[in-house]
């Protein structure tokens, strides 16, 4: 049902270990953990004013995953006229679990593939609340 859809929306982070991070984790829980009521889409779209992606942030829920401090992804979703219902920081997850770091870009090896399942895990329970609140 398209008016339950929770958006999850990482940072674009090109070049960034902890922003591929971020991605896989969006990825896990749109594709594999929460799919039907979960979905993403192009963070760059909200950057270059796309309507469609404008309309979708504001008429749907909004998680989002930065890869940074400087929080692209959330503050891009404000922007375009959306509020996250909840934000994610790949650096507070790498705060708590120092053993997962990512290894590279384009491989962030196990530990990356870890913290990335934490994220989605904590994403997906996020859904969990916000579709049985409607």
């Amino acid at each position: 049902m398209e008016k339950d859809m929770v958006y999850v929306i990482p940072c674009s982070g090109i070049g960034k270990a902890s922003a591929s991070v971020g991605r896989e984790a969006a990825y896990t829980v749109v594709e594999d953990e929460r799919p039907g009521v979960s979905d993403t889409l192009c963070l760059s779209l909200l950057t270059l004013g796309d309507e469609e992606a404008q309309d979708k942030v504001r008429r749907h829920r909004v998680i989002t995953i930065d890869g940074c401090a400087r929080d692209c992804a959330k503050k891009n979703v404000e922007a375009a006229g959306g509020t996250p219902g909840s934000s994610h920081r790949v650096h507070d997850y790498l705060k708590k679990h120092k053993d997962l770091k990512p290894e590279g870009v384009l491989d962030i090896g196990e530990g990356g593939r870890r913290l990335a399942h934490l994220i989605a895990e904590d994403v997906s329970s996020e859904i969990d609340d916000m579709v049985k609140g409607r």
